[in-house]
């Protein structure tokens, strides 16, 4: 293996474990944090005396559909675009919009 491809891939592994080891940056709070805790305290306050069972999967699969609909619609369509706007591979973008029926 050439010095350069050596280089190329250490390059390429410190980048990818720099950023493997960023700590979170603190949340900030914004119209759809707030929308999504106001919509979850809701939903708690109407179970009353029930406990909820799989929350946090419930609420994910709440969001990423609309989430998916409207960067869609934002890319007029193009799958490519919205991928990249969601930080996904096409494969998987296209994964989640077999499961929800959009594509």
């Amino acid at each position: 293996m050439s010095a350069q491809n050596i280089y190329s891939i250490d390059n390429h592994l410190d980048k990818r474990t720099s950023l493997d080891e960023e700590a979170p940056q603190p949340y900030q709070a914004s119209p759809i944090h707030d929308a999504v805790k106001t919509s979850i305290q809701r939903y708690l306050q109407e179970l009353e005396e029930t406990e909820p069972c799989d929350m946090y999967n419930m609420v994910l699969r709440q969001i990423e559909q609309p989430l998916l609909e409207a960067v869609l619609e934002h890319t007029g369509g193009n799958q490519s675009r919205a991928a990249e706007c969601l930080g996904l591979n096409r494969g998987t973008l296209r994964k989640k919009l077999r499961l929800y029926q959009l594509g």
